[in-house]
């Protein structure tokens, strides 16, 4: 038996990063990027590695370009904690697991640090396949519980469920993750979106530019779990855009967003030390009038723009600051 599974790249529409902090968020896939896992029956266990695994270089700068552009890890590890977790998964539920064996593989054209959670869709894939090959269904909502376990708990990265939410669901989705619901289920409350109710939305990143989460971050987790009483304010200031920006979107009214989308960067950058370069990408997309903020954790970003003509300004505009520029494809 045989299976490939995929799961895609993601963008933060409004909201983030209060996903960490029982707030609220919307996201919406990246059909244009995606991780492919293939998974076939063989005599033993067996996670063969890619090209973001390897440890051979033609020189020492080859070397240092690949860190560079992929960090120190490839996905092996993200692959083999993803099949630790599914199998506690199914042992905790009483699961029982046909004894076969079987050798996995992934690709990915995720671009590396950016932001578009290529790491949680490389978990989710390979999830995905797990599922299927050994004929297990796991609810949505605690799947994306699952996947997000595979960083925090096995691998100890910081991260939220948004990223696994969406990658899940797919499409676009309003996620409510309030403290007392999550108590109550184990998990927030999910609503589906009608991708045709979104405004004009554009990706836009810098190739050779990207930090992780790990760097982004900064202290602003500790400073939350302190009390400072402007982490908590902001954080429900980032739950308030994403509400009222869902309200707007089930309204018709999509296309008034994009203030939001403004005020969300602009509070973020209160919090938060910002790479110079990363703020430059908001503020070359504001100058021709289009709206724009963080597509995650940094190096990329995603906006709204009113009309093809603006959209051919904010092409022009980036790319004399080298700066790619997409209209994602968000469902098929």
């Amino acid at each position: 038996m045989a299976c490939e599974a995929t799961a895609y790249a993601r963008a933060g529409l409004v909201g983030n990063p209060s996903d960490g902090y029982f707030g609220k968020t919307i996201s919406f896939v990246i059909r244009d990027f995606a991780a492919k896992v293939s998974l076939y029956e063989s005599p033993e266990v067996q996670v063969m590695p890619s090209m973001q695994d390897r440890s051979q270089y033609a020189s020492i700068r080859d070397l240092a370009e690949d860190v560079k552009s992929n960090g120190y890890y490839g996905g092996i590890r993200l692959m083999k904690a993803s099949i630790k977790r599914f199998l506690h998964y199914c042992d905790a539920h009483e699961i029982e697991l046909e004894d076969k064996n079987f050798s996995v593989r992934y690709r990915s054209t995720i671009p590396r640090r950016l932001g578009m959670a290529g790491s949680s869709a490389l978990v989710t894939a390979t999830m995905r396949c797990l599922m299927e090959y050994y004929d297990v269904e796991i609810p949505k909502p605690l799947l994306a519980n699952l996947i997000l376990s595979v960083e925090t708990e096995e691998l100890g990265i910081s991260a939220g469920l948004q990223d696994r939410v969406i990658q899940v669901y797919e499409g676009a989705v309003f996620m409510d993750f309030d403290r007392e619901t999550m108590a109550a289920q184990g998990h927030g409350n999910y609503e589906e979106l009608d991708t045709r109710q979104l405004p004009k939305i554009f990706i836009a990143y810098q190739i050779d530019l990207g930090e992780g989460s790990e760097v982004f971050h900064n202290n602003v987790k500790q400073r939350w779990e302190a009390g400072d009483p402007d982490i908590l304010q902001a954080m429900d200031d980032f739950a308030g855009y994403a509400q009222a920006a869902r309200d707007l979107i089930v309204a018709g009214r999509g296309a008034e967003i994009g203030p939001l989308l403004d005020a969300n960067f602009d509070r973020r950058k209160s919090i938060f030390k910002l790479d110079p370069r990363n703020v430059a990408m908001v503020e070359h997309a504001r100058s021709v009038g289009a709206h724009a903020k963080f597509a995650g954790s940094g190096g990329a970003i995603v906006g709204v723009y009113e009309d093809e003509a603006m959209y051919t300004r904010l092409v022009e505009v980036m790319r004399g600051a080298k700066i790619a520029v997409f209209k994602p494809v968000i469902e098929d």
